[in-house]
């Protein structure tokens, strides 16, 4: 199994996102934990603020949007579809909707799957990140379990994918507007005894087979050789 997990965007270590695909260039973009925000100002934050797909070709890799929403109750298409990928990229927003995504889609059961034949590398930053925990305990002090979009099931979905043994918090003690969300999440986690890894934005977890890596934020001069 491959993970790159991040806490925003690609984060700090991107070079070894290249060492991770092993050569793989194509890249499914999940952008599902946005579908709450309208389509118009998702194209004007596009096109004026950030392009999570332009971040990727910057690196060489080959990006194609994949709407998990096409495949709801469809998942013999959907595993078709993401046979053409070497690498899955989940985008950030909220945690919540996107696993009702991954559900409703089939893409959490086929993810487990092409993971176990190591077919592909599993990414995503903020809430891609966050849903590959055992669970989403925690995360509502961050993200609204109750945000919809439609076309999308009411029911709240706690369970995460499973591809780590421990909850992921992204953005703490960052720069980032929810950073004082983060450190109440850290505290509940705490508390609750769960196992976790907060993540200060730029920072990334690497998982190879059973080697799991936290990457620290490099200076901008070892970025690109590392």
């Amino acid at each position: 199994m491959r993970l790159y997990l991040s806490s925003y965007r690609l984060g700090a270590s991107a070079a070894r996102l290249k060492k991770l695909l092993k050569g793989g260039r194509r890249a499914a973009v999940i952008q599902n934990a946005l579908d709450f925000v309208p389509a118009e100002a998702r194209l004007a934050y596009e096109a004026n603020i950030h392009d999570h797909k332009a971040d990727l070709a910057d690196w060489g890799i080959e990006p194609e949007e994949l709407d998990l929403r096409h495949y709801f109750g469809q998942p013999h298409a959907l595993e078709k579809a993401l046979s053409r990928f070497d690498f899955v990229w989940a985008v950030g927003g909220n945690a919540f909707l996107l696993r009702r995504a991954m559900r409703q889609s089939g893409f959490d059961r086929i993810i487990a799957e092409l993971l176990r034949k190591d077919a592909l590398v599993y990414g995503g930053f903020s809430a891609g990140a966050v849903v590959a925990a055992p669970s989403l305990d925690g995360i509502d002090i961050m993200d609204d379990p109750q945000q919809l979009a439609p076309d999308y099931d009411e029911a709240i979905l706690w369970d995460g994918l499973g591809l780590v043994d421990f909850s992921i918090v992204p953005h703490y003690r960052s720069a980032h507007d929810e950073a004082e969300a983060a450190e109440k999440t850290v505290n509940f986690l705490e508390e609750a005894g769960t196992p976790f890894q907060p993540l200060r934005d730029g920072e990334v977890i690497i998982v190879e087979g059973r080697n799991v890596t936290l990457l620290p934020v490099l200076p901008e001069a070892l970025r690109r050789s590392a």
